[in-house]
């Protein structure tokens, strides 16, 4: 066999040995891709779950929502009946997306979240004057996304220990715990507006104003007070059963006016002897 012959045998086997990788390269290609997508999705909730730092003192650590300031979206209900709600014919992920990129100016559901007549939700994106980047937004949705398949029906949850306090300010309460009183006011998301946010008149003292200890008291003194509370008890009682009775001046929106059944008497007790040790 001459020289040129084995030049091209050679050439030949190499050729088809290429083929051949290339074919089995071929074939594990979808697996690849997968993969790789699969990496892709991790890598957007990993990112997502840090970008969520801003969204969770509003929704929760864990998207488990702030009763009376915001609704829950690790939920059920947020993943098969919130789009049917409000009318959205896409993607629940596209829902987000559009939702944290330009906010929200009114809530939807002001008899249970605030916002009536104040933006609800602030525009996150960049395009609404927010920090955002798109890509960041859209790894928020990844993140939110990966609750679907695990999210609780929280409906079910809240169940009332005992018959609701109702929205009679006269009423004889039982001896609160501000212990237990103190735990209430983060679950039921008081703290989130009262403490955490200026969404409500805040408990804590300020250069203009006492603590909320001592300004119920004063409060119903004031010649603009509407409501009917004769003393500190009655006038923080009112405000947490029926909070559009009197509204402080400069805070537009009131509290949602839902507490008188989400309450038990010994429940709204306990927010009441845990407000009053705020001095």
């Amino acid at each position: 066999m001459s020289r040129v012959q084995i030049e091209i045998t050679l050439g030949a086997l190499l050729v088809l040995v290429t083929g051949a990788l290339l074919v089995v390269y071929g074939l594990g290609e979808e697996e690849r891709m997968e993969r790789l997508e699969r990496e892709q999705q991790a890598r957007a909730i990993e990112v997502g779950a840090e970008l969520f730092e801003l969204c969770k003192d509003c929704h929760g650590i864990q998207g488990e929502g702030v009763p009376g300031l915001c609704p829950p979206l690790n939920d059920k209900f947020f993943f098969t009946e919130r789009m049917k709600e409000v009318g959205w014919s896409g993607s629940v992920e596209d829902y987000i997306v559009a939702t944290v990129s330009g906010g929200r100016m009114t809530s939807t559901r002001p008899e249970r979240y605030a916002g009536q007549g104040l933006p609800a939700m602030p525009g996150w994106s960049e395009d609404y004057g927010g920090p955002l980047r798109a890509d960041q937004i859209r790894n928020i949705a990844s993140f939110i996304m990966n609750w679907e398949s695990t999210a609780p029906d929280r409906r079910e949850e809240g169940v009332l220990a005992g018959p609701p306090v109702g929205t009679d300010i006269t009423i004889s309460l039982p001896e609160g715990n501000a212990e237990n009183g103190a735990a209430l006011a983060t679950a039921q998301g008081c703290v989130a507006c009262h403490v955490a946010t200026p969404t409500g008149p805040g408990w804590a003292s300020s250069a203009s104003t006492p603590a909320i200890a001592e300004r119920a008291a004063l409060r119903i003194a004031q010649a603009d007070y509407t409501g009917t509370a004769t003393d500190a008890g009655q006038y923080l009682l009112e405000s947490i059963v029926l909070p559009q009775v009197y509204v402080v001046e400069g805070y537009l929106t009131p509290m949602p006016a839902d507490f008188g059944s989400k309450l038990t008497a010994q429940d709204a007790a306990d927010i009441i002897a845990y407000m009053l040790t705020i001095k």
